[in-house]
């Protein structure tokens, strides 16, 4: 499967505004291929002091930089066909989908591609926690240390740390792939292992509980329901 890890910069949020940079890395059968695309592009219009706070992006930077309609079927062939992970993508892909409809005859993000939204995703799995990109670093002990400024390119290679990592894949984050006759067992045959025989587990002992062990448990219990709305265990 061919994955495409992609951010934007703009030069802002709500109409008018555009995408001043995109950056993308690519996974192919959730490893990092080393390919990725990174561009600037002049959007021929300021960019806003707050927006420029973020990224540091400025507009002299930005003048000398191709529009978008001159990367655009450069950039649609790096992400075609892939499946999209972005963070917030509601946010990127609108801007991808006016920038598009600015162009004659070009098709938007959902007919080129299909998109996975790793902020769904981590709300799904963290209800009620902070799932911004730098919590889900500290969440997952990726180093985001080197991250003072937002960068499309920057940001997109460290979602994907924190996508491989949040889905429970590959740990080893370098380019290098693992021999496939090592010796080392998959996470499948550790899985396997860790799965009782029936005929084992029929003979395994049953252990209970004491009166005494009961007894201190619903204290604990009852201890908690003071200090919380909801003890899940009373369920």
């Amino acid at each position: 499967m061919r994955q495409i890890v992609l951010d934007t910069e703009t030069t802002g949020i709500g109409e008018g505004h555009k995408i001043i940079e995109i950056g993308c890395v690519e996974l192919v059968n959730r490893k990092l291929t080393g390919k990725h695309y990174h561009q600037y592009i002049n959007p021929q219009r300021l960019v806003d002091p707050e927006a420029m706070e973020v990224h540091g992006i400025t507009d002299e930077f930005l003048e000398d930089k191709p529009l978008f309609s001159q990367v655009a079927d450069d950039f649609i062939s790096f992400i075609k066909g892939a499946q999209l992970v972005i963070h917030n993508a509601p946010f990127d892909v609108g801007f991808m989908d006016r920038e598009f409809a600015a162009l004659t005859g070009y098709p938007k993000t959902a007919d080129i591609c299909t998109v996975l939204d790793t902020l769904t995703l981590a709300r799904q799995m963290h209800p009620g926690q902070r799932n911004s990109l730098d919590a889900l670093c500290r969440r997952y002990g990726i180093d985001n240390s080197h991250r003072e400024l937002h960068g499309a390119l920057l940001d997109s290679e460290i979602l994907a740390d924190v996508y491989l990592l949040m889905t429970g894949g590959q740990t080893d984050l370098t380019l290098d792939s693992k021999d496939e006759e090592s010796d080392e067992p998959s996470e499948q045959e550790i899985l396997k292992s860790l799965i009782v025989d029936p005929s084992i587990a029929a003979n395994l002992p049953v252990y209970g509980v004491s009166t005494e062990e009961s007894t201190s448990h619903a204290a604990f219990l009852e201890m908690l329901s003071g200090k919380c709305e909801k003890v899940l265990w009373h369920k």
